[in-house]
């Protein structure tokens, strides 16, 4: 990916964009900055979105590795990784709760060859020796599910904290995820029990854009993404045991012609609609890894017997 400019980068994440948890002044090395109420969220909304403006665009773009770790083997490096997250926010406004915003966003990620650099659309297994279709992160949508407002239901303020170091702000965030896999009952050829992930989220930006702006807009923000979770489902790995780790960094900007030639192919040739946010108002439910697997896993069988109804 091209080298963004001076002070870029992404979220993403999953990337998803991150705020940080409060922190006390006495767990930092260096000294915290914060805001409360209203102010916290201007600062949550330029958080997420880069700006406290209505339906302005902001790509996050990310790119990095992800290795295998499977018990009494060395670590595999099996692809390298490159995405994008398209976002926009919303405003809102409660008479009780106050001012508010939302995010919608959709996101792709696809897998690419180590040695080439090329997306890989089929992968023979090494642990079973099958070759089986790669199914590449296409997300949309992911969004807040709800409005964030300045207080919450019991009129208790919303607080954010963000670690300072000198003329840069870190949002640092754990993520643990642990719920019912969308692949459990009939999808055992592909995945095996529970889902269970954490998202590790470090960004970082200019300082001056939040204790001093000079507009409702943030520059460019620079991250760190690492994401532990089982192995990827298509694998068709069962209950083996195993994880996949991944390691990317990337930047974000309102500048479309930041997108890097090869992520900008891929969008154009593979995926052109997420090079815009869903609509303002979007009330669709949110597409993961799991859901977008399980339609393809249940679109393969109803070619194969059409006349087996989905599960």
């Amino acid at each position: 990916m091209r080298k963004p400019p001076p002070l870029s980068a992404l979220l993403a994440l999953t990337v998803s964009f991150t705020v940080a948890p409060a922190l006390a002044d006495d767990d930092l090395l260096g000294p915290a900055a914060t805001r409360e109420g209203d102010a916290a969220v201007v600062w949550n909304t330029k958080l997420t979105c880069g700006t406290t403006e209505q339906g302005v665009t902001r790509y996050g773009m990310w790119e990095g590795r992800m290795y295998s770790r499977i018990p009494g083997e060395k670590d595999r490096h099996i692809f390298d990784v490159v995405g994008i997250n398209t976002r926009q926010c919303e405003r809102h406004k409660d008479p009780v709760r106050g001012e508010g915003y939302r995010s919608v966003s959709r996101e792709i990620m696809v897998y690419l060859d180590p040695t080439t650099g090329e997306i890989i659309d089929r992968w023979k297994n090494p642990w079973t020796g099958e070759t089986v279709e790669v199914i590449h992160v296409a997300n949309d949508p992911v969004n807040m599910r709800a409005p964030s407002f300045a207080r919450d239901a019991d009129g208790k303020p919303a607080r954010v904290t963000l670690r300072q170091y000198g003329d840069l702000l870190v949002s640092s965030r754990e993520v643990p995820l642990f719920y019912e896999n969308p692949l459990a009952g009939a999808y055992q050829d592909y995945i095996g029990g529970k889902y269970h992930a954490m998202e590790i989220f470090n960004t970082f930006y200019t300082a001056a854009d939040f204790i001093a702006p000079k507009g409702p807009r943030i520059g460019p923000s620079r991250i760190s993404w690492q994401r532990i979770s089982g192995l990827l489902p298509w694998m068709r790995m069962g209950d083996r045991p195993g994880v996949m780790i991944f390691n990317a960094t990337g930047f974000s900007t309102f500048d479309r012609a930041q997108i890097s030639p090869k992520l900008m192919q891929i969008l154009q040739t593979r995926y052109p609609e997420y090079l815009t946010p869903p609509p303002l108002g979007d009330a669709r439910p949110n597409a993961t890894t799991w859901t977008i697997t399980k339609k393809w896993i249940d679109d393969q069988r109803a070619k194969e017997n059409p006349k087996e109804p989905k599960r």
